[in-house]
């Protein structure tokens, strides 16, 4: 076993805390992220898991808790746990035992709820966050495999609600951090990159709007240097942006409250997005008020050291590494490589049109036209009507001096809305860049002329180039090489 992290690691950074009229507080936050696990049948059984089916309709007898009916593991989403384990960089435990966490809704038809509470399929481990300034890193305490609940409906009648078991028995990794974040902003990063792992594993899609990877919330605040507060817990927040304004609500709320010299209770709470606030859900239960007890209907579930290497020896490029790579490998800034291994399917494509081209040409036309574009008109990299072919032929067209930037983006346009080969159509449409000297000169000349004022100005401001080579690039309907025609102005202007 890996030695017990020290359980308060951070401070939070004088930018980070919150100014009050009393003195300065700092918040402290854990997360608690629940995340469905890619698979075709649920943890115990072997009902469907499909998303939008009519209620009621992916329900075995074992999900319906009917007599008799027990358990069987599905190995599948035993495997998906490790591979995000190993992922996660944490301890894979060749044995974990799963329990019953005992307590009584609706939508929990056995009266428990399975799941691993003292032994977790997987330990410690940890994950690296971008933020502006500084990478952090965050501890992972535990990642532990449950059952998930059905789901209760309240507003189809005003005088009954419904339960639709479609979720319960699905399985989720819940994923417990160390209360290491210090701001809403952390959070939200450490929730981007989790989720940008278990979608490079495979393991989780991701997809917060059907509740396939959502979060508990565990907000406290403290004076700076002072022992952790009391907690509340903000359940089941199903977006990023949600997090972020649910910690900044409550720390604000725990603050009034204790400026006022009253306690924090320690508590669920619920976040109203409409409102941008929280309330309170029902006071805090701790473990034992869930009776844990091992489940007697599964056994210990154990595994070989060579079953998780097995593992490990298929899991894909991992965001951290990839990064790594593409600023050894094509030389782009530690933030481009950020961007463009945020999605697995955008680092292919980026891959795809680097491949022996100039790849920080590359980089600069991937992430700032295509992303641009794909975000401007709610596109998945994998439904992008421009190739990474296309894309690196406007690449080549560049590179070789046959276009312009003014002319790759127009074709750019082009071949988005028709398609086509870019070469093909640069040949097509004479789109190629007049690099005539003869032809450039004339067009100077005439712009020289047409401007005498500016001239003067231009001997006095140098700056103004930037006008001059401008004019030129309209008059010749920007197919002027940019250098050239900067070189040819400046001998003709006399500037330096």
């Amino acid at each position: 076993m890996n030695a017990p992290l020290p359980l308060d690691r951070r401070a939070a950074k004088p930018s980070q805390r919150i100014k009050s009229a009393t003195g300065d507080w700092e918040m402290v936050i854990g997360l608690e992220v629940h995340a469905q696990v890619n698979s075709n049948s649920k943890l115990f059984s072997g009902a469907s898991t499909h998303f939008g089916n009519a209620p009621n309709s992916n329900v075995s007898l074992v999900d319906a808790a009917m007599p008799g009916m027990l358990p069987v593991i599905n190995v599948e989403c035993v495997k998906q746990a490790i591979r995000t384990g190993l992922g996660l960089k944490a301890q894979i435990n060749r044995r974990s035992v799963f329990d019953r966490k005992n307590y009584f809704y609706p939508d929990l038809p056995q009266g428990y709820q399975i799941s691993q509470y003292k032994s977790p399929i997987v330990g410690e481990g940890e994950i690296l966050i971008d933020m502006p300034d500084e990478t952090i890193t965050i501890g992972i305490e535990r990642l532990h495999l449950e059952q998930d609940a059905g789901k209760s409906i309240h507003d189809l009648s005003p005088s009954f609600s419904y339960v639709d078991l479609n979720r319960s028995g699905v399985a989720l990794m819940e994923i417990v951090s160390r209360p290491d974040l210090r701001s809403a902003d952390e959070a939200k990063a450490y929730v981007s990159k989790l989720r940008t792992i278990l979608r490079y594993l495979g393991t989780c899609d991701g997809d917060m709007e059907k509740g396939n990877l959502r979060a508990d919330v565990n907000v406290s605040v403290r004076r700076p240097g002072a022992p952790f507060g009391t907690r509340c817990e903000i359940k089941n927040v199903n977006s990023i942006r949600f997090i972020g304004q649910a910690i900044e609500y409550e720390a604000r709320r725990q603050i009034g409250i204790l400026e006022d010299g009253g306690e924090i209770i320690q508590e669920t709470r619920l976040f109203d997005h409409g409102k941008g606030e929280t309330r309170s859900m029902r006071s805090k239960e701790e473990a034992h008020d869930y009776r844990y007890f091992p489940d007697p209907d599964l056994l210990p579930l154990e595994f070989s050291a060579e079953f998780v290497e097995e593992l490990k020896s298929h899991l894909p490029e991992l965001p951290d590494e990839k990064k790594a790579r593409f600023i050894e490998q094509y030389g782009v800034t530690p933030y481009d490589a950020m961007v463009l291994t945020l999605e697995r399917e955008s680092a292919d494509f980026f891959e795809a049109v680097a491949r022996g081209r100039d790849a920080k040409i590359a980089a600069n036309w991937v992430i700032n036209e295509l992303f641009g574009r794909l975000n401007k008109e709610g596109l998945e990299v994998t439904a992008s009507p421009m190739s990474a072919d296309q894309l690196g032929g406007i690449v080549d067209l560049i590179k070789d001096g046959t276009i312009s930037g003014k002319l790759a983006k127009d074709l750019f346009e082009i071949v988005w809305a028709e398609g086509g080969n870019p070469r093909e159509i640069v040949e097509a449409r004479g789109m190629k860049q007049v690099t005539d000297t003869g032809a450039i000169e004339a067009a100077c000349d005439a712009v020289i002329a047409a401007n005498p004022d500016k001239v003067e100005q231009v001997k006095v401001k140098p700056t103004m180039l930037g006008w001059f080579v401008g004019q030129v690039m309209k008059q010749t309907g920007g197919k002027a090489s940019p250098p050239a025609v900067n070189e040819i102005l400046k001998a003709k202007l006399g500037i330096e």
